[in-house]
């Protein structure tokens, strides 16, 4: 007896959302409910990863929180940047409705740590499609801060952990326009012998 994956018109549903997700930087300031964030988690760690590790933690700021955050990446900059652009920078943070750290635990295994990034990677990806799917939009930042060791302290980032993302999620006040992808004729090599 063969075994046969199911078929449907959900396939093409994917196949769509993939295609009409987009980065969203701008945002409604309506708050997101932690329902949602929660729904929209449980269904991101369904992400393949090697031997369910599951080597991802999560930090969730919004409302006041949202401050500790903003401070924290402040602390990163020098004075002059700081001068430059911390006060725009804070007020971006405090506009987005919800930020989530996606903090993976890093394995000595070189392999291993491989395997667990790119989990972490299609856990991001998995949210951010279950997101939009719900009206909601995600930007995916590694910033420089991410790497500060004053942040990574200040946001309880511990030794023999990375900082995958800081996830800016919220309601799209603007949804930019479609961007360009190469076509996979233009990238593929095909090797059949």
């Amino acid at each position: 007896m063969s075994l046969s994956l199911p078929r449907s018109n959900e396939a093409g549903a994917i196949a769509q959302a993939i295609k009409a997700r987009r980065t969203v930087r701008t945002f409604k300031s309506d708050p997101v409910a932690d329902e949602l964030l929660l729904e929209l988690l449980n269904v991101a760690v369904w992400a393949p990863n090697h031997e369910n590790r599951q080597p991802w933690r999560f930090l969730l700021y919004k409302g006041e929180g949202r401050a500790l955050l903003a401070d924290a990446m402040l602390q990163s900059y020098d004075a002059e940047d700081r001068e430059r652009y911390g006060k725009r920078k804070r007020e971006y943070f405090l506009e987005v409705p919800a930020h989530l750290v996606v903090v993976l635990r890093e394995d000595a295994r070189q392999k291993q740590w491989d395997e667990d990034y790119a989990a972490a990677c299609a856990l991001i990806q998995n949210f951010q499609l279950a997101a939009w799917e719900q009206g909601l939009g995600v930007v995916w930042k590694t910033n420089h801060y991410n790497y500060d060791p004053k942040f990574r302290e200040s946001i309880g980032i511990g030794p023999g952990e990375k900082i995958v993302a800081v996830l800016h999620i919220g309601y799209p006040s603007v949804i930019p326009p479609v961007q360009k992808r190469k076509p996979a004729e233009e990238l593929l090599t095909i090797i059949d012998k």
